[in-house]
């Protein structure tokens, strides 16, 4: 497919877990290696080619609102949830206009990686099939990511369709926070605040949820304790 023009970055979280950085400072803002979280992840968007960003915002909305005033690249369109926190899918839904008809790239303002020889989003955008899919999903490792100490989200069988974990099990892969979705995955989607994972699995029943692994190493920054072994990781890929 040709790369999305455009993306959705989640960046309304309260960021519970981040405190006590996030008492005053929003999770997106908070800085790993010298750069905020959310600039990490609009460099990466702007490097991919893409034009148009959509960040909700709710928690401390204003100081990120002034802070993504600062940039150029990607340009950046507020999806304003300071009235009612949306969660992940709900988020998407109310900016599905910002969005456009097209498939677009979808990511966590708090997910990190360091890519390997070719960008993830790149590898996304090649591996994306509008016929198949209704959303490809970046996987990482459950064991040895960095900063993440869960049992996993997904399976992947031979064809790149995901089996979501059942509870109480171990799964190889975990959602690293960035995917391509497809308009069509939010057809019918419930109303207000509701997670994505039910939309997951609901395209996973289809046969149409995939994913991809990622090529690199990725990061998971939920707390303060995580922020210090991402820079060295960082600082080690030079």
């Amino acid at each position: 497919m040709t790369k999305p023009r455009t993306a959705m970055v989640l960046a309304a979280g309260l960021g519970v877990r981040m405190r006590p950085l996030t008492d005053s400072l929003p999770k997106p803002l908070v800085k790993v290696a010298g750069k905020a979280l959310i600039d990490h992840v609009l460099d990466k968007l702007a490097a991919a080619g893409v034009k148009t960003a959509v960040v909700n915002v709710h928690y401390l909305a204003d100081q990120i609102e002034r802070h993504l005033a600062k940039r150029k690249r990607p340009k950046v369109a507020i999806s304003d949830e300071r009235g009612l926190l949306l969660e992940t899918g709900g988020g998407v839904v109310k900016a599905l206009p910002l969005l456009g008809a097209q498939p677009f790239f979808h990511i966590n303002s708090d997910t990190l990686w360091i890519d390997g020889a070719e960008p993830n989003l790149s590898r996304l955008a090649q591996a994306f099939d509008a016929e198949k899919m209704d959303a490809l999903l970046l996987l990482a490792p459950a064991k040895g990511s960095i900063g993440y100490a869960g049992s996993g989200d997904f399976s992947l069988h031979g064809d790149g369709r995901l089996v979501a974990r059942v509870e109480g099990t171990q799964a190889p892969l975990v959602y690293a926070g960035a995917a391509i979705l497809a308009p069509a995955l939010f057809e019918k989607a419930p109303e207000g605040a509701f997670s994505l994972t039910a939309l997951f699995a609901r395209a996973a029943a289809k046969g149409r949820l995939h994913g991809l692994r990622i090529d690199g190493r990725w990061m998971h920054v939920g707390t303060p304790a995580a922020i210090p072994l991402a820079e060295a990781a960082i600082a080690a890929a030079g």
